[in-house]
């Protein structure tokens, strides 16, 4: 089975990038289920629901959010009728959403899936999620009575706490692929028991920007100490993320990184002043066509 993943969406650029990415991936390799996080694909940070279909539509079989996933009003309302998004799985049982899936590859497959998304702990101000750890082998031992294919989004900073994760991971799961920090890391590998992770896979968006948005806002609030509105960024989009090829016993045989540049037309569309709207109210625009 090869599954891709597909690193965090940011603004209406990384729709568009996975949009034309995603169409030339297809075209290259052979591709059995697409995860796609998400968490900041409305205006740089969270996801409406909107863009949600929409994302789904282009061919996203689940899509996993991060600390940003209550962002958006018209996601929250609606997380209970819309089973292809999760939420971190950490986080209280009265919170909506669900945050463990299994998904069948084809209807009428008998081969399974199973796509989780746990929240870190460290440097999340205004979510808190219990502990990723706690009760992770009984939970992954109830799944592989179902499945042997596990992916785990792990949304988290410090590398530290992702690399003591993936240690209590290896051997109950076939993949943790580390999100959040929006920056591809270059330590892909498989771990001994046959769990590939990487710490980050990286953006789908902008590449030349911080974390997806323009730079200049961003150095003003570090010359201000003073909080600025998000400003998507356009220049060398790209869809990021890895492959992991898994074997029939569960076990990852390996995980490559991907990087497919995308281009867009010389006038992409005017970003600032939607996303300032979008930012306050959970609205959106449909991404740039073309």
């Amino acid at each position: 089975m090869t599954v891709l993943y597909t690193a965090e969406l940011v603004g209406k650029a990384g729709v568009y990038a996975f949009r034309k990415g995603f169409a030339e991936l297809k075209r290259q390799r052979k591709i059995d289920f697409t995860i796609v996080c998400a968490d900041g694909a409305t205006g740089g940070s969270g996801l409406g629901r909107i863009h949600a279909g929409r994302i789904h539509k282009l061919g996203a079989q689940v899509i996993t959010t991060g600390e940003c996933c209550f962002y958006k009003k018209d996601l929250v309302e609606n997380f209970d009728k819309i089973n292809y998004v999760l939420r971190p799985a950490n986080l209280n049982p009265e919170a909506p959403g669900i945050g463990i899936r299994v998904f069948r590859l084809g209807d009428k497959s008998d081969v399974k899936i199973a796509v989780v998304v746990f929240l870190g702990q460290s440097g999340f101000s205004r979510m808190h999620g219990n502990s990723p750890v706690s009760g992770l082998s009984t939970l992954m031992e109830r799944i592989r009575q179902e499945t042997p294919y596990i992916v785990i989004d792990f949304h988290a900073g410090p590398t530290a706490e992702k690399q003591t994760f993936f240690a209590a991971a290896d051997g109950r799961c076939s993949a943790v692929i580390g999100s959040h920090t929006r920056v591809q890391t270059a330590d892909e590998r498989v771990l001994p028991l046959g769990t590939a992770v990487i710490t980050d896979a990286g953006r789908t968006g902008s590449t030349e920007s911080v974390g997806g948005s323009s730079s200049a806002p961003r150095i003003q609030e570090y010359l201000s100490g003073i909080r600025g509105w998000t400003h998507e960024a356009w220049d060398k989009p790209e869809l990021q993320g890895v492959l992991i090829e898994l074997k029939p016993n569960g076990k990852a045989a390996s995980i490559e990184r991907v990087r497919v540049p995308v281009s867009v037309p010389d006038m992409p569309p005017e970003t600032n002043d939607r996303n300032r709207a979008g930012e306050e109210d959970g609205s959106e625009e449909e991404e740039l066509e073309g």
